[in-house]
């Protein structure tokens, strides 16, 4: 699907076609739309191929003219209750006087553009567009960030109160994102500062403060990926020592009690031999000494802490 958009009286509004200065948002496009786009703005075929491999790391390439960024942008799944957070690259086209979304699924960060919620965006201004459109992405990062902390936060809670399969799978559910976010956070962090030195997106003086912004901002949400993954880690191999120590534990008082109930068993089966001369064969004899010896039995394996 194609949308296209354009700065009109200082708001991204959207317009019925393609005009130069506009914006062009692709989502999930079929042959014929890219087909006509690389008429269009004579793109190389190899730009829309990249910018919709799921698999794509973030870098930049330049081809007649165009030039191709790759961005990793978060996104959240949703399976009823479960929250997954994932990436997803955006390829963003710079032609000679338009720039070209293209992604493989709606990511209400774009939306927030084509519906005008961001302010002072002008789709003409190809540099300014994309360094504000990458400002959002590592706003949206450090946002996701933020939540996943408090849901780890929650979830160790929990987990103190009482260990569930559940919640260990959340867990792994959080550092599996955690790792996708470091990996992609990286990977921008690298073509912002290729970016930066002006060789392949031409960079103006008043682009350097948002440039400079962009790039803080990234850092930023690397340093937090890094240190939540840490501490998630060690968490959750703090957890797993203590659910291996609960069960050496509760081997332990197993082993115990099998123990002490042995006793009558061992008491019985000797007085229980069909032999003459057994001493102290009266009925009450046996059931005493049980309940001496297993009465001591239970008095030493709890000073030993065995019980």
């Amino acid at each position: 699907m194609l949308s296209y958009f354009k700065t009109i009286d200082g708001r991204i509004r959207a317009v019925p076609e393609w005009e130069p200065g506009c914006w062009i948002n692709c989502i999930m496009p079929t042959e014929d739309e890219i087909n006509g786009l690389i008429h269009d703005f004579s793109i190389e075929p190899d730009f829309f191929r990249a910018a919709m491999d799921e698999e794509e790391s973030s870098h930049i390439d330049s081809e007649d003219g165009n030039t191709l960024i790759i961005i990793d942008i978060p996104a959240v799944e949703r399976n009823g209750s479960e929250i997954t957070y994932i990436t997803t690259p955006l390829g963003i086209i710079l032609t000679e006087k338009n720039v070209i979304t293209v992604s493989t699924r709606e990511n209400p960060l774009l939306d927030e553009f084509a519906e005008g919620i961001v302010r002072g965006v002008c789709t003409n201004l190809k540099t300014h567009f994309i360094l504000h459109l990458m400002l959002r992405i590592a706003s949206r990062y450090l946002q996701y960030l933020k939540q996943i902390d408090r849901m780890t936060t929650q979830i160790e809670k929990e987990l103190r109160r009482s260990m569930k399969n559940s919640q260990l799978l959340q867990l792994m559910d959080i550092e599996k994102s955690l790792v996708y976010f470091s990996s992609s956070l990286k990977g921008n962090e690298l073509t912002i500062e290729k970016i930066m030195r002006g060789r392949v997106v031409k960079l103006y003086e008043e682009d350097q403060d948002l440039l400079e912004d962009v790039l803080i901002e990234v850092k930023q949400a690397v340093d937090m990926s890094g240190i939540y993954l840490d501490i998630l880690s060690s968490t959750m191999e703090s957890f797993a020592s203590l659910i291996s120590n609960n069960l050496n534990m509760v081997m332990k008082v197993l082993a115990s009690i099998t123990l002490i109930i042995s006793i009558p068993m061992v008491i019985s089966g000797y007085y229980g031999m069909n032999v003459e001369g057994i001493p102290f064969t009266t009925f009450w004899f046996p059931i005493a000494v049980s309940i001496l010896c297993m009465a001591v039995a239970a008095v030493i394996l709890k000073k030993k802490q065995m019980l």
